[in-house]
């Protein structure tokens, strides 16, 4: 099953991208991208993916998460990605957080055959948005942004969270490296890197991105308001994308919602040319060793969140794990208010 997956994945992504991602220029992604983030009013993205998978029903437990459904049941990721975008959001991210070709192959793949897995995550979520421009012919297209998480995501032991985990600076940028050459070579309109919870790991993709055809934003994952989840000062690791060419926006997701506000400002006064992104979780802790979350989700009315992350300078807004489809509605209320 996994390498037919594979199979039709590399059809369908190859006749996307020659008819339209991949003929596109970086000038022509890039302006995209900055056209929304300049408009009169914040945008707002999607909640969390696997969230909504689990909710309909999908068994995402694994090492690959939610990026299990590209091998056993595409359609549902489409079906989870619609839910969103009828919720309001207008970028969506792919099925690609967990996905890399180490993962990939210890399900019998080839590199090559991972590859064009981890690209079928983008005609997926582009799939979810033709069907909904079809079915909204007034709404404007919505954008696919790429998702990469970090290195810690394909461990499956947590360490996204914590940033403690053992690789070299070299085997670090490899790893990237091999997994953002397949989506910035895909139908996405930017590249999403999320969770960053290590110095180490900001810097690296900081190096990165310079050379990518697609732009893109960071978030980072934090213990506090001023730290990176490894203890990185945040002012640190924003500070390297200040003045980057094609990292638009600097941020923070799966952080408990009551660091937001001075999230944003701390990331606004190391990095004041860009755009802010910010999508908390629900204020649960994830325990990786039996795939629990932990704790109380911490109550939020999202519309008034939502409403008060924008005044504080959030350009783009959204959710992460365990944020659904109705909180990402309430959301979207806000971001009508403040156009």
């Amino acid at each position: 099953m996994a390498r037919a997956a594979a199979n039709r994945s590399r059809q369908a992504g190859r006749s996307r991208a020659s008819s339209n991602g991949a003929s596109q220029d970086s000038d022509t992604l890039t302006t995209k991208f900055a056209a929304l983030l300049a408009a009169s009013k914040p945008v707002l993205i999607d909640g969390g993916l696997a969230t909504q998978c689990e909710a309909m029903g999908h068994n995402i437990d694994g090492e690959l998460w939610s990026a299990k459904l590209l091998q056993t049941n595409p359609r549902a990721l489409v079906d989870a990605t619609r839910a969103f975008l009828d919720a309001g959001a207008k970028i969506v991210a792919t099925a690609s957080y967990q996905a890399s070709r180490r993962g990939l192959m210890a399900t019998g793949l080839s590199a090559a055959e991972s590859d064009d897995l981890i690209r079928s995550s983008v005609a997926l979520a582009r799939q979810a948005c033709d069907e909904f421009v079809a079915d909204n012919p007034e709404a404007d297209r919505p954008l696919v942004a790429a998702s990469i998480g970090p290195y810690g995501a394909i461990l499956h032991d947590g360490s996204e969270y914590t940033g403690d985990y053992d690789i070299s600076v070299e085997d670090l940028r490899g790893f990237h490296a091999e997994r953002l050459a397949v989506l910035d070579d895909s139908d996405a309109d930017l590249l999403a890197c999320e969770t960053i919870p290590s110095g180490a790991e900001a810097k690296v993709l900081a190096e990165l991105l310079r050379d990518t055809r697609l732009p893109s934003w960071v978030s980072f994952s934090c213990a506090d308001a001023v730290h990176l989840a490894d203890g990185t000062p945040l002012a640190e690791a924003a500070g390297r994308f200040a003045g980057h060419r094609r990292v638009l926006a600097v941020g923070a997701n799966c952080v408990p919602p009551g660091l937001v506000l001075p999230l944003i400002a701390a990331i606004k006064a190391a990095a004041p040319d860009k755009a802010i992104v910010v999508y908390p979780n629900s204020g649960e802790i994830y325990r990786a060793e039996d795939n629990a979350w932990l704790g109380t989700a911490t109550p939020m009315q999202c519309e008034q969140a939502a409403s008060e992350w924008i005044e504080a300078g959030a350009s783009l807004v959204g959710g992460c794990c365990r944020i659904g489809p109705d909180q990402v509605a309430a959301m979207s209320r806000s971001v009508t208010k403040a156009g």
